[in-house]
Formats: structure tokens, C-alpha cells, sequence
């Protein structure tokens, strides 16, 4: 609906105007009218109209007047003259205006209306042409602050020709007139989970915001997200003390900032200083390199990879007795110990001075002898076994040594818990296997605990105490009740005598033999038979 105003000083045309059209029948809302061009522009200066339809003899300011003002003022409120004959020379002025249309007086409604029609089509066609351009012209902004940042994330990661950069430099209108460079590089400290990716998201651009606002007032900056989140700076001067100097009170302003408002904390790198825009690149890396130090020296630091290539070397232990003691403690199942070991090696990894890089071998070499040992001890089934890549992957996204203690001590952990269940299935095994042996051979005389030890490989005292676990009856009462079932099972399927039945049972003495099988049923062997035979007793 367009809105449109009446500007006329005799009332009765005015008031035809007014009464005689249907205006929302013609996609029109009359919000007033006015006896004289004055009264007329301080209603347009209040409410503009998108037309305003004037008469152009008026008392204290004419129609031509109010035309030229309107036109100045709201360039987008069209304007529709009322003239008659003798007003031809007032007409031709108002062309120059740039007036909308003319209606001749007297005016008729059919007239008014065939107006109102055809204007509607035309603003109708111009609303949508301009709303097509805000379109293009918003999707042209956005277009340009993407590629603005996929330029700067170039500059900061992959070689170019200075031309190249200088060019795209002017295009987006980044400021870096140099001639020195150096690149801050800012990351939270605290990554959150998968199921909070979202979270993940709102963080790191609440962070990027308050580093914009941060460096708004600053020359020479330029800001852009980078990859995993984190938000790249890259700063420039004219000296190289200054630019250190800026660099560091920006990074603590932000790191401040953070902590304030956004309550988490962040930690951030400051690169090298370089001279040439084609080196850019190598102080962000350095800068990505200096957050990476967050794992020894800690989070919510400024780190200056200058400051860490000039700290003294005190070596690294080489950790073999450290991670001798883990893997003892794994094969011995000491959950005691193997935390003591793993704060052992955090303790050392802590107090040396060493580069990033060999932090992460010491680790990775660690993981590796616990699973290793975990496929000596026969755990290939199990958790941990086949998942290299994956733990390796959770090594790498860790931001301090605690993290990494909480993790080693969660992969020993698992570790354990494979060890025993390996064990124990092994133990079941082992016993299934004894009890096959005993089945098998219930009719050797020389059938004894050593026997069955050598064949499963285990020492008697542990094979006795784990047999026994297992069937709830030492060796000897295990093998007396199979051998009894077994005279029992011949006393009544066959005429076999006592001895016989003896020796087939593993028995050299009959005698013997009789006195364990009264004891194990309450009958001799031949009172058993007879009861069977006469079926006064249950097998």
C-alpha cells in the first residue's frame, strides 16, 4: 500500500479528491490534504508520502515551490501535478522539476483512478527493482568479506607474488603498508565436544568480534577467522621495537578482554618479525607455532616463539626407567602404579626445555609400548588394539599437559581393564583345557596335577588355586568324582568285575579303589550293582 497526499486551497477540490476514490482499490492510503504548499512540506517533512498529488496556484508557497523542495529533500516521493490551460508556462517548469505526470483540470475520477493505476504498476516495478539491487548489493558485500578472507587465509598460509598481494590489498582496502609485519594468532583454550560444535562456533566468533573491536582504532591491522578456529592478526610498522612492543599490549588486551567478558580464556602467539609481504606467511606459522607451546608452558599466557627459540636447553630425560615402570605396572595390573608413572613423565616433559615436536614423540613412543604390550600378552581382540590413528588424533588436539595426563592415564585405564579381561579369558581357556585333559585321560594311573600343568603351561600352586576357582573342587577331587561317575556308569552298563573296573578308572589297587568308591557313594562297588540291577537306587 503506498501513501499519498492532497495539496489543493479550494476545499471542494480537495474534498472530491478525497471522497470520490476507493483509494485502497488502487493500492492507495490518503493520510491527509493541505490548503497551501507551507502546511504541505511540513506534513511531507513529518511523514513522508511516497506521492503527493498538488495543485500549482497556491497562497504562500505555489505547487512549483513545494515541487522543487520535495524534490531536494525526498528525492523517492513522486509528485503529480494538478494544472489547467492558462498554467502551460508553470507546467513546462515543473518538467524541469522532474515531476511524475500531469492531470489536467477539471479532473475526473475515471481520470484519477486510470492515474492511480498506471502509477502503481510503475513505483510496483521500481520497488521491485530496487529490491533486486539491495539483493545484488548484499550479496555482493557478502561475496567480498568472503573473498577478503579467503585472500587473507591465502596470504597466511601459500606463497604469492607481491603484485598478486599488493593488488588484492588496494581491492579490499586492507591496510598493511609495512614496511615490518608480525602475526598474533589467538585460540580458546578449551575446546568443547562434538555435541557442542555449535557452542564451538559461537565462541570462536564472539572471540573474533572482540578482537575487531580491539584493534578498530588500530593502523595497519588486518583480522580474519583462520582454520580450527582460531583468529589470525596480522600487524605492521615502521619499527621493529614498536611493532614488538604493540603486538604485546594488543595480545594482553585481548587476552584480558576475553577473560572478562566471554569467560573462558584464550592463549595467543606472536610470530617473527618479517620485511617483505611475501613473508607473511612465515610469522603466521611461527605464530601457530608459539600457541602450540601452550601444552608445556600452559593457557591463558602471551607466547613469543622468539622468546622460546632463545630458552636454554635442558635436556630431556631419554624415559626408559619412566616408561619401564608404566608398562610394569599395565602387565602387573597396579592401577596405583601406573599413575604415579604417568605423573613421573608429565613431571619430566614439564621441566624440560624441549621443542613441541619431541614432546609429542615421547608420548606417542609411550602409547606405542603400551599397545605393544598389549598385543604380547594376547589383547589383540581387545579396546585399544587397531585404534592408533584415532589416538593419535586425540593426542594432537590436547592444549595442555594436564589434558594429556587425564588422557594417558584414561588409555592405561582401558589398558588395564584389556589386561585383566584378556587374562581372565585366557584363564578360562586354560582351565576348559584342564578339565578336557582330566576327561581324556581319567584312565591313566600316572594322571596327576604336574601332568596338566606341563600341558597348559602354568605352575602347579597357581594352576591349583585358579582350578579350584574354576570348578569349586581341588585337582584330587575333581579327577576321584570323574572317576567315580565313570565306575559308576560301568558297574551299571556291564559285567566287567571290581579290578577291571579299577584299572579302566585309573586304579592299580582294587582294594584302593573299593574303600574311595564306598566312601564317594556309601556302597561297594558290588552292593552298587546289585541295588542297580534290583532298581532300588537312581543311577
Amino acid at each position: 500500500m503506498y501513501t499519498i497526499l492532497i495539496v489543493d486551497d479550494e476545499p471542494i477540490v480537495r474534498e472530491g479528491i478525497r471522497n470520490r476514490i476507493q483509494w485502497a482499490d488502487h493500492g492507495f492510503e490518503c493520510i491527509g490534504d493541505c490548503e497551501n504548499g507551507r502546511d504541505a512540506l511540513e506534513t511531507v517533512t513529518r511523514h513522508p508520502p511516497d506521492v503527493v498529488l498538488t495543485d500549482i496556484n497556491m497562497p504562500y508557497m505555489d505547487g512549483l515551490e513545494l515541487s522543487r523542495h520535495i524534490t531536494e529533500r525526498f528525492p523517492k516521493t513522486k509528485i503529480i501535478i494538478l494544472t489547467g490551460f492558462d498554467d502551460f508556462e508553470y507546467a513546462q517548469q515543473a518538467v524541469k522539476l522532474q515531476v511524475t505526470d500531469f492531470i489536467l483540470k477539471p479532473v475526473t475520477s475515471a481520470e484519477l483512478r486510470e492515474m492511480l493505476d498506471k502509477l502503481k504498476l510503475e513505483m510496483d516495478e521500481e520497488r521491485g527493482h530496487t529490491e533486486h539491487l539491495k539483493r545484488l548489493k548484499h550479496q555482493l558485500n557478502e561475496s567480498l568479506v568472503l573473498l577478503k578472507e579467503r585472500f587473507l587465509e591465502r596470504l597466511a598460509s601459500s606463497p604469492m607474488k607481491r603484485s598478486e598481494i599488493e593488488s588484492k590489498l588496494s581491492y579490499f582496502d586492507i591496510p598493511l603498508p609495512g614496511p615490518l609485519y608480525i602475526a598474533m594468532a589467538a585460540d580458546m583454550d578449551e575446546r568443547r565436544s562434538d555435541e557442542q560444535h555449535v557452542d564451538n562456533e559461537l565462541y570462536a566468533f564472539a572471540l573474533y568480534n572482540i578482537i575487531q573491536e580491539i584493534l578498530a582504532g588500530e593502523p595497519g591491522t588486518a583480522v580474519f577467522r583462520y582454520k580450527e578456529n582460531k583468529v589470525m592478526t596480522i600487524l605492521s610498522g615502521s619499527g621493529e621495537e614498536e611493532l614488538q612492543a604493540r603486538a604485546q599490549k594488543l595480545a594482553e588486551d585481548i587476552r584480558g578482554s576475553t577473560k572478562q567478558f566471554m569467560k573462558f580464556t584464550v592463549t595467543l602467539g606472536i610470530g617473527t618479525m618479517c620485511r617483505d609481504l611475501q613473508d607473511i606467511r612465515y610469522s603466521c606459522r611461527a605464530s601457530e607455532a608459539a600457541l602450540e607451546y601452550r601444552l608445556l608452558i600452559g593457557r591463558d599466557q602471551v607466547i613469543h616463539i622468539t622468546d622460546l627459540e632463545k630458552r636454554g636447553n635442558a635436556p630431556l630425560q631419554d624415559g626408559i626407567e619412566t616408561e619401564s615402570a608404566l608398562i610394569s605396572a599395565i602387565r602387573a595390573g597396579t592401577d596405583a602404579e601406573v599413575k604415579a608413572s604417568i605423573r613421573q613423565l608429565i613431571k619430566e616433559l614439564g621441566s624440560a626445555s624441549i621443542s613441541i615436536d619431541l614432546c609429542y614423540v615421547r608420548i606417542v613412543r609411550v602409547m606405542l609400548a603400551v599397545l605393544q604390550t598389549l598385543m604380547e600378552i594376547g589383547s589383540n581382540e581387545n579396546e585399544l588394539i587397531g585404534k592408533e590413528k584415532r589416538l593419535l588424533s586425540d593426542l594432537y588436539s590436547f592444549r595442555s599437559l594436564d589434558e594429556i595426563e587425564h588422557w594417558l592415564n584414561e588409555v592405561c585405564e582401558q589398558a588395564l581393564r584389556d589386561v585383566a579381561k584378556t587374562r581372565k579369558d585366557m584363564t578360562r581357556t586354560q582351565m576348559l583345557e584342564a578339565v578336557d585333559f582330566i576327561q581324556r585321560h581319567y584312565e591313566d594311573v600316572e594322571l596327576s596335577i604336574k601332568t596338566v600343568c606341563s600341558r597348559i603351561y602354568m605352575s602347579t600352586s597357581y594352576f591349583s588355586a585358579l582350578f579350584k576357582s574354576h570348578t569349586g573342587k581341588t585337582f584330587v577331587e575333581y579327577v576321584t568324582e570323574v572317576r567315580m561317575e565313570k565306575a559308576k556308569e560301568l558297574l551299571k552298563h556291564s559285567l566287567m568285575r571290581t579290578y577291571e573296573i579299577a584299572a579302566k578308572t585309573g586304579y592299580q589297587d582294587p582294594q584302593y579303589f573299593s574303600v574311595l568308591f564306598k566312601k564317594h557313594t556309601g556302597d561297594t562297588p558290588t552292593e552298587y550293582r546289585n541295588k542297580m540291577t534290583s532298581g532300588r537306587v537312581s543311577p
